[in-house]
């Protein structure tokens, strides 16, 4: 056993002395008597990879300035909805907004001032939600030329007063006023329709002359009753939205619809009151019915008495205009988009959509979608002449048909529609 030990040192001194001399050493075959050992099983599986993580999206921080309230049930809720929808659906995108920049609720406060303050947050792209922030958005603009921006519903690049990094987008509501009005004519008992309107500027008027065109067409050509059985008034409360002592009240103008034998009221302004009002005179037993504006769930506050909204659907266009910006092919633009023609109501793919409501008769609702129908293919434009505007004068002549900056500029309601044509 002793020669066993010294074979077995002097091979392992052997071994060493070739490693130190750059040899490669060898195993040493075992000696006949030593133990045989069997050699270890190799793994049957692979080891397991180590988890691996996408990297995350890098973040875009993009800012929104809105005239109201982001819960108004309207304009303005339409617009964050939207902004949320870019979060849900780029990856990395985060909103920060400054809401109900208005004379009311933040007194002398700039467009310029709240657009710095969204910049500081780190913003890259600002949207500004409001008619009355034209010439703010075009002056921040110029102030941050690295920044983009997006004025909704303006048309400083239309008329070549935009710096480069400022688009413009509005949706063709003027096809979703058709169909309200269509909705309030086929609905109505008394032919006599009220709007209640926010302030009067071009686009009010393209809107509340939309409206009527659809309330005339189906009044006489659905319904087949005489055009002067059919009633259209409006009352401008003199903003978007109720500012007490600066604005009429649109609960009271919305009552004095009603008092006055209105049994339909189409709201033009950003808040509930045209709904709320006629759902009270329907629970005291005087029927009245709705057609709310600008937000898809706007029916949900008295569904028993809406016909249907038309509302903005801003999510999609927001989408590629982010990114746009972050893939560096942002170009200026003006756009003025319509709905849909394959489904209005397509949330991926549709600017405007319209939502029939749950008080429009099984009968008035199949009316409706053909009359929808027609207006968004384009078969039927009511945009064509002969119209005369309120004073008598001509706006298109027999056979003539708009064009766009015809009814984007539109100067006065048309002959038919009571009401103011311009502010006082």
């Amino acid at each position: 056993m002793n020669q066993l030990l010294q074979r077995i040192a002097w091979i392992l001194i052997a071994s060493v002395v070739l490693a130190a001399c750059g040899g490669t050493p060898t195993t040493p075959a075992a000696p006949a008597d030593a133990p045989t050992v069997a050699p270890a099983a190799e793994p049957t599986t692979a080891p397991a990879a180590e988890p691996t993580t996408a990297p995350a999206a890098e973040e875009f921080i993009f800012g929104m300035v809105l005239v109201g309230p982001i819960n108004d049930g309207g304009w303005n809720q339409a617009h964050y909805d939207a902004a949320k929808y870019v979060e849900r659906n780029v990856p990395g995108a985060r909103l920060v907004y400054i809401d109900k920049v208005n004379p009311a609720d933040k007194p002398n406060v700039t467009i310029p001032q709240v657009v710095d303050e969204l910049v500081a947050q780190g913003a890259k792209f600002i949207i500004t939600n409001s008619a009355e922030f034209g010439d703010g958005t075009v002056e921040a603009a110029l102030s941050h030329p690295d920044v983009y921006f997006l004025h909704a519903s303006g048309d400083s690049v239309l008329k070549g007063d935009a710096p480069p990094n400022l688009s413009n987008l509005m949706g063709r509501m003027e096809i979703g006023k058709q169909i309200a009005g269509c909705a309030a004519a086929l609905q109505s008992q008394s032919g006599k329709l009220s709007y209640l309107g926010p302030l009067i500027d071009p686009e009010t008027r393209r809107l509340v002359n939309s409206t009527y065109l659809g309330a005339r067409y189906c009044w006489e050509n659905v319904r087949g009753l005489p055009a002067e059985d059919l009633s259209f008034n409006v009352v401008w409360i003199g903003f978007w939205f109720n500012i007490p002592g600066v604005t009429l009240d649109p609960t009271r103008v919305a009552t004095d619809f009603i008092n006055a034998g209105s049994d339909v009221i189409i709201s033009g302004i950003d808040t509930t009151e045209g709904i709320v009002e006629a759902n009270k005179a329907t629970e005291a037993g005087k029927p009245v019915f709705a057609v709310p504006y600008d937000f898809e769930a706007a029916c949900d506050v008295a569904p028993q008495v809406c016909l249907g909204v038309p509302y903005f659907n801003w999510g999609p266009s927001y989408v590629k205009l982010v990114e746009s910006i972050r893939n560096g092919t942002f170009a200026q633009s003006w756009e003025w988009l319509g709905p849909d023609p394959a489904d209005i109501n397509n949330h991926d793919t549709s600017m405007i959509g319209f939502l029939n409501g749950p008080a429009l008769t099984a009968e008035n609702a199949a009316a409706l979608d053909t009359f929808t129908r027609q207006v968004v293919s384009g078969d039927l434009n009511l945009f064509s002449g002969p119209l005369n505007f309120q004073d008598g004068s001509v706006f298109l002549a027999d056979g003539e048909v708009a064009t766009d900056e015809q009814i984007w500029y539109t100067p006065q309601l048309l002959e038919g529609i009571t009401g103011e044509s311009a502010a006082e």
